[in-house]
């Protein structure tokens, strides 16, 4: 059979066959290359496309924001995916947002001048030191950010286009003085109140909780009752303190240390110029020539500064003639540094340089020698450095051995203790939210609660619990996860329900004096049954009062008309309380100050409802489509 299929692909049709298939797969495989776009969108807003890079480079951006405002808090947060997929959504929602208001921007014919830009990098007080735009600074977090000063002025010009459309919109609100003073009248309101409070353990002699309800709750309520699941571990730390004491340092390895680092003893030498930025632009060949053509008026006896002034395209040192702060070597570019510090001569000159932002002409203006320090002064420092590295060195090995260790005899820590030369400890039981604090991280406690330290009662790998400090454990003792019976949790099941049906006693008790009050009748003797004594506040404020909260609210939401001032309300505790207004006073005055503050809250309030508002109205009139599913 195999001889016949081979004989069989040998025809004229096979072979023709075979080309047909061949050529179809070809031309299919070009015509995906061809339709597949070099970088797919995560969506579309009216033809523009925001893409996968832009949105995964906000994305990180506001994740590296929410790491510097929450922490290590931030670890767990970011565990629960339904977290995080709320952040790229916002992320997203703005994104399209920032796209919609800078197509408006362009429909209106909006623009920014270079002078407006210029201006804007000035003042950023990203950019500033000791409040004073800095260069050096500048060009740094450029750098770090992946912009080249051009770049960064194109997106600058994209963004402040935008933002002529968020402050026109922002601008046009505002708050009348007579609303404002109205909002301060009323948040400067105070009331004449008398009040009683109920307390609900007063009617505990009047209700009782059967078996029957008891168990209703705990079977509606059953996963309230599930217990956290708690381990106990034996464990052996190890941290570099308990090495150092045994570390010895000889006079050897103290001076070659010191020669080995001598730099980091030596104040550096610095370098103070001028220096004339052509970026490459569209052309860099023409930018070239440029650069070339201005060191040549230089040298024909031109003004240095003047030049920089007209042609510069770093706009901070440009105004100054060019001049840049004092550096040291490895702050700035790798070719302008290496030409700044092959000059020796004040006032001399480079040949043109190129650096990763563009063509330099650079101009000496001063400079200082290092200076090193003898290791007589900073001998102390020397050894303690010495003993440190060697103790880390030490604990490194030591880290290495306790592994393997842990790891050939996975029974036990016995073999890990005589490694480290500590003694095996054990903690009390614990769950994720109250860990002892060696084991209170995120990482080691999702190593803690693993299937293969729990079930299989292997010892865990060495986990770094913080800077040269490590331990080894396993599992001493697992209590897992339950749901308590109901004999174990009736006792607080019947307290809650008692309460419960107390405060309602108390309510329902307060209800009836507040109809009886309405209907003009002596309530003394019902209020003497249950030893309730009237309590006047008299200007209570609306903020800031020193009775229940819930009461204050209450009285704020009712008139001193008769037949509507009076109300029953629960309070906190299992009480109740009923609440009587008796007088509304107005503010004496409304101070002028305070009055331009709330000015401000109002039309700040007005303008994130109208910013909301003119989002989604754009959003209603443009294509968005959304190929992300995030």
């Amino acid at each position: 059979m195999l001889e016949k299929i081979r004989e069989g692909s040998q025809g004229f049709w096979a072979k023709a066959i075979l080309g047909f298939v061949c050529i179809t797969f070809a031309l299919a495989g070009v015509g995906s290359y061809l339709n597949t776009k070099a970088e797919q969108p995560v969506a579309t807003v009216n033809g523009t496309d925001i893409g996968a890079a832009t949105f995964e480079r906000a994305y990180q951006n506001e994740r590296a924001r929410l790491e510097s405002q929450y922490g290590d808090a931030f670890a767990d947060l970011a565990s629960d995916s339904g977290y995080l997929k709320q952040i790229k959504q916002s992320v997203l929602d703005r994104l399209i947002a920032e796209t919609l208001f800078e197509q408006t921007a362009e429909k209106l014919g909006l623009r920014v001048s270079d002078e407006q830009i210029k201006q804007k990098i000035v003042n950023m007080r990203e950019f500033q030191l000791d409040g004073k735009f800095n260069n050096d600074t500048y060009l740094a977090i450029l750098r770090q950010a992946g912009y080249q000063p051009s770049s960064f002025r194109d997106y600058m010009r994209v963004d402040m286009t935008r933002q002529q459309v968020v402050q026109a919109l922002l601008g046009s609100n505002f708050a009348l003085p007579s609303e404002a003073e109205q909002v301060l009248k009323l948040q400067q309101q105070t009331r004449d109140i008398r009040y009683l409070l109920v307390e609900g353990k007063s009617f505990a002699d009047e209700v009782s909780v059967s078996d029957e309800e008891v168990n209703q709750y705990y079977q509606s309520h059953v996963t309230q009752y599930d217990t956290q699941e708690k381990v106990s571990l034996d464990y052996v730390e190890l941290k570099i303190d308990d090495l150092l004491d045994s570390i010895d340092v000889s006079d050897d390895e103290v001076n070659q240390y010191y020669q080995d680092n001598l730099t980091a003893y030596q104040t550096e030498g610095e370098r103070k110029v001028a220096h004339i930025l052509i970026d490459f632009g569209d052309d860099e060949a023409a930018a070239k020539t440029k650069a070339e053509d201005i060191l040549n008026q230089i040298k024909q006896g031109a003004d240095f500064a003047t030049l920089a002034q007209e042609n510069s395209a770093d706009i901070a040192s440009a105004e100054d003639g060019g001049e840049l702060a004092w550096f040291k070597k490895g702050e700035m570019d790798p070719a302008f540094e290496d030409a700044a510090f092959a000059m020796n001569e004040k006032g001399q000159l480079s040949d043109v340089v190129k650096s990763s932002f563009g063509f330099h002409i650079i101009k000496l203006i001063d400079s200082k020698k290092q200076v090193t320090t003898p290791l007589a002064d900073i001998r102390d420092d020397v050894v303690a450095k010495v003993k440190h590295d060697k103790a880390v060195t030490e604990l490194y090995s030591l880290q290495q051995r306790m592994a393997e260790v842990a790891f050939e005899v996975p029974d036990n820590l016995d073999e890990v203790a005589s490694v480290a030369g500590k003694k095996i400890q054990t903690t009390e039981l614990f769950d994720r939210n109250a860990a002892p604090e060696l084991f209170n991280q995120p990482a080691v406690l999702n190593a803690v609660f693993t299937d293969e330290i729990i079930y299989q009662g292997v010892n865990s790998e060495v986990q770094e619990v913080g800077d040269n400090h490590v331990v080894v454990f396993r599992m001493h003792e697992h209590q897992p996860v339950r749901t308590r019976s109901l004999e174990e949790v009736s006792v607080q099941i019947t307290e809650t329900l008692k309460a419960e049906k107390e405060q309602q006693a108390a309510l329902t008790w307060t209800q009836e004096l507040v109809a009886a009050l309405q209907n003009g009748e002596d309530i003394t003797a019902k209020l003497g049954e249950k030893s309730v004594e009237w309590q006047e506040q008299k200007a209570l404020p609306r903020y800031g009062s020193q009775i229940a909260p819930a009461i204050s609210q209450q009285a704020f939401k009712m008139s001193a008309k008769t037949g509507e001032n009076l109300a029953a309300v629960e309070v906190s505790g299992n009480n109740a309380a009923l609440v009587e207004v008796q007088a509304i006073n107005s503010a004496a005055e409304t101070p002028a100050d305070q009055i331009a503050g709330i000015s401000q809250r109002l039309e700040s309030m007005k303008s994130q409802q109208a910013m909301g508002a003119f989002v989604e109205a754009l959003k209603n009139q443009a294509e968005i489509e959304v190929f992300s599913t995030l």
